[in-house]
This record gives structure tokens, C-alpha cells and sequence, in this order.
């Protein structure tokens, strides 16, 4: 990272393309004893090149708690997006896999229109569009002031432990009651000829006369690695953009964080009522609510089954902050006056895990995404939560949000290559130093298993880190009762 000023470039993502896990060719063929598991798990992880990280691991079947292996497994690990498995089985719990979020439009004596916003993740065109035609239907033909009720999440949109470089990418988009394309700028990053920068194309093209860009990037031979750098500053509307991709190789897609979003969602909304022939005079965020009872419009969310799947499954922080300030807004403790909605969600996460038998002592929370280096969990605290809910009323949904090894989601290209399959449900996490892989394996010559491996500490890259998780899993894979 590098600051000049107030201006600030981040990683966005490190570009590789798939590959056959490397532990995979190494992997000997042959069942594995239960009692010779303990020691070809730590063959793997006393290897000299983990000699200054942390491993967290525990395994166990899926029907009791007999501990296969444990190593540390009740210390406290930085577990990157593990964190969203408990917040996801948290929303499961408390609110029900068909509850939906609702954005609702409103009209007060004066003419003015509110759209209250409740904090929906997916909302993006298509549902502006719904609202703007839903209005136009009533009657509606010009509006003299939009309104945006900005106040259903309180406290900040940024979580102030997210590190800086984060909270600017659109993996740390900030978290607000209207948001719009998950409060990001999408960009595609386009190889040319040799040696030329990168094509940027903005999805939105508008905001193309919106920003200046800064761009360092370069197309380079295929021999060379790839990678993507993208920034913003704080002050101006600059977006920075290096790193290079290979020639002839595909787009690569980046994103950057809005900076209002509030404002940045009566924007797109005024353009899609005036697309339905109404024009707004002028339109402004309002900090507080009112109660307004005429509803003229509204959209709902798809069901909180969707918005877990896309949390877990495509690792979505955004949508994983908002399902805990959804907790927060609706525990059934009396709320604090002016109590930031994630802190209140914390705590009715805690409640919730708690009741479902989860021990709060297990781990400790400081946002619901991951993305913060203050979360400290256990592999008990992850084993306990994913068999507990794999006994829950919910357990269905709970398991297929998750990703399948070589299928979908972060475990797509994990495990696709492989001398016997392996049936895999799990939530991976990544940041650097960390990598963490959590979830189920259906074992074909043993019973089902439920397991959480984190790494800690290391120098090592995320590939490596992951290969050498994958090895741990393929021994699992092999297991057989002896």
C-alpha cells in the first residue's frame, strides 16, 4: 500500500489462473486408519516452511463429538470469512429462511416523496425500475422533492476496523439502509496489444465523465504473471488502475467503493423516474425517519435463503454486514438510543448462537464479513456452529449455501482435479497470512465429517497456504474404518 497525501492505491485481487491443487499430485493413494490420521496431518503441517505459522484444526464426525484430530482447536485464530458461517446460521435461526427485506416509497401532505430504505443488498435497476413504474401507475407524474430515509441502519457505514485499503474496494463497500449495486463501481480491465495499458471500461458508462483515471496498467506476454491494483482518492474523483494481464488472455473485473450511497442511490432512482416521465425538482438524504403511512410503492428482497447462499457461497461481505445489522434491528432487547446497528447485531448474534448451543466463549466478533483482523474465532467455535445447524430445522438451506469443491463458488477450482472426488460443502476465507477452509465432507469409506482448518501467521502466499489445506482434506477424503 502506498499513501500519498490523502490519495490511497489497494490490492483488489491477485490473478491466477486455475490450477489442479498441487497437493493433489503429491497425495499417496491408499486408506488412511483413523488412528494413523494424527500423524500424516502433522507431517503436513510441521513442514520447515510452516515453521513460523499458527495451525488451527479440528476434525470430527458429523454425528458425535469424538475428535478425530485437534491441533489448537480451542485457541483463537483470525479466521477471515469463516466469521460469515456464524453469521449466516445466526440469520437462519433468527429470522427464517423466507424473511425479506423491504424498500418502501411514501408520500407525505406536502407532495414529497420518501423511499425508505431497510437495507437490501440486491437491490440494483431492475427494482428501481418497479418502484419508478409502481408510482407512475398511482398517479404519479412529478415529484417536487425525492427524499431519501437513510435511517434504518445507524452508526457508521464503515466499520472502523476494517483496514483502509479495504474499506475503499468494493469487497468493503460501505453498509447503509439504500444501497445500489451492492455500493459499488463496477469496472472491466481489458488486456490490448503488447505493452499497451489496460482498457478500463466503466458498467455504468455515465460514470465514465464522473471520475478521471489514473492508469499505470500494462498488457504483458503470457509468460508473465498477472495481477490488478486499483485505488481511489478521498477528495477528488480519481480512480487509479495498475497491474498487468496477459495478452490475449480474458477481462478481468474490479470494483471500487462508492463514496455516498445514499446519495449515490437517489441518483440512479431520479434517473429511472424520470425514465417512467417524472422529474424530480430536487432530491436530499434525511438522517432521521418519519412516520409516514401512505405507501405508494414498494420492492421486496429475493428470501433470506437467497441472500445466505450469496453470502457463503460467493463469500459477499456486503451482503454479510447487512444480515447482522438485520439482527441488530430486529432482537428483542429494548434498543439503545443512537446504538450503532452492527454492535447490535454482535450482540443478538452471540444470543442467538448461544441459544442454539454454541459456546459464546468459543470466538469474538467484531463485524459479520470477516474482513476485520479484530475477529478471533476457534475451529471449535466452527465445528460447533456447522454441526449444531446441520441438526437445525434449517440445516438444508444452511449446507447448500455453502460451496462445493470443483462446482461453485470459492471451491470451484479447488479439488477439480483428484484421483477419488471429494464431496465437500464448506466456507473458505483468505486474507493475507490467513487462510482458513470450514464445512462438511461426505467420506466414501468412512461416516461424514465435520472439520475446520485455519493458518495463521504465515509468510507463505495464499496458494500455498490452501494447497497445503487441501492435502489435510484429501486425507480425509481416504479415511476408512480399521
Amino acid at each position: 500500500m502506498k499513501i500519498q497525501g490523502i490519495a490511497l492505491s489497494f490490492l483488489v485481487l491477485i490473478l491466477g489462473r486455475p490450477s489442479a491443487v498441487t497437493a493433489q499430485t503429491s497425495a499417496v493413494a491408499g486408506d488412511i486408519c483413523p488412528a494413523d490420521l494424527g500423524a500424516q496431518v502433522d507431517a503436513i503441517a510441521n513442514r520447515p516452511e510452516f515453521s513460523r505459522s499458527r495451525w488451527g484444526i479440528l476434525i470430527q464426525p458429523l454425528s458425535s463429538t469424538t475428535t478425530l484430530y485437534s491441533r489448537d482447536s480451542q485457541k483463537y485464530f483470525i479466521p477471515a470469512s469463516n466469521v460469515k458461517l456464524l453469521t449466516t446460521a445466526a440469520a437462519l435461526q433468527k429470522l427464517g429462511a423466507d424473511f425479506r427485506i423491504k424498500t418502501s416509497v411514501y408520500s407525505d401532505e406536502n407532495g414529497s416523496l420518501y423511499v425508505a430504505g431497510r437495507g437490501d443488498p440486491s437491490i440494483a435497476e431492475a427494482q428501481l425500475k418497479s418502484l419508478a413504474q409502481q408510482l407512475k401507475q398511482r398517479g404519479i407524474s412529478q415529484v417536487n422533492e425525492l427524499i431519501g430515509d437513510d435511517s434504518y441502519f445507524q452508526g457508521s457505514a464503515v466499520n472502523p476496523n476494517w483496514e483502509w485499503e479495504d474499506a475503499q474496494a468494493g469487497y468493503g463497500a460501505p453498509i447503509n439502509s439504500l444501497i445500489f449495486n451492492q455500493n459499488a463501481i463496477d469496472l472491466l480491465l481489458s488486456p490490448q496489444a503488447l505493452g499497451q495499458p489496460l482498457k478500463v471500461t466503466f458498467a455504468e458508462p455515465k460514470l465514465a465523465n464522473q471520475w478521471q483515471l489514473q492508469n499505470n496498467s500494462v498488457t504483458v506476454a503470457q509468460s508473465e504473471s498477472e495481477f490488478i491494483e486499483v485505488g481511489r482518492e478521498f477528495d477528488r474523483p480519481i480512480i487509479r488502475v495498475s497491474g498487468q494481464l496477459k495478452v490475449g488472455g480474458e477481462p478481468e473485473s474490479a470494483y471500487v467503493a462508492v463514496v455516498n450511497p445514499a446519495n449515490n442511490f437517489l441518483q440512479y432512482f431520479q434517473q429511472a423516474l424520470a425514465t417512467e416521465g417524472i422529474p424530480v425538482k430536487q432530491s436530499l438524504v434525511a438522517s432521521a425517519s418519519r412516520n409516514l403511512n401512505q405507501e405508494l410503492a414498494t420492492v421486496e428482497s429475493p428470501p433470506l435463503a437467497e441472500l445466505v447462499r450469496e453470502t457463503n457461497r460467493e463469500s459477499n461481505n456486503l451482503y454479510a454486514e447487512v444480515l447482522l445489522r438485520l439482527l441488530g434491528k430486529l432482537t428483542d432487547k429494548m434498543p439503545v438510543p443512537q446504538e450503532d446497528t452492527g454492535e447490535s447485531g454482535l450482540k443478538e448474534l452471540k444470543t442467538v448462537l448461544t441459544q442454539l448451543g454454541v459456546n459464546p466463549n468459543t470466538y469474538i466478533l467484531a463485524d459479520g464479513s470477516g474482513l476485520s483482523r479484530h475477529n478471533l474465532i476457534s475451529p471449535e467455535a466452527l465445528v460447533q456452529t456447522l454441526r449444531l445447524m446441520a441438526n437445525s430445522p434449517a440445516a438444508s438451506i444452511y449446507r447448500q449455501s455453502l460451496s462445493i469443491a470443483g462446482e461453485s463458488g470459492t471451491l470451484k477450482n479447488r479439488f477439480n482435479i483428484t484421483p477419488n472426488r471429494v464431496i465437500l460443502q464448506g466456507k473458505t476465507g483468505t486474507m493475507s497470512g490467513v487462510s482458513a477452509l470450514s464445512g462438511y465432507i461426505e467420506v466414501p469409506n468412512y461416516e461424514p465429517l465435520v472439520f475446520s482448518i485455519i493458518v495463521n501467521q504465515s509468510d507463505l502466499s495464499a496458494a500455498k497456504m490452501r494447497s497445503a489445506t487441501d492435502e489435510i482434506v484429501l486425507l480425509l477424503n481416504r479415511l476408512r474404518r480399521c
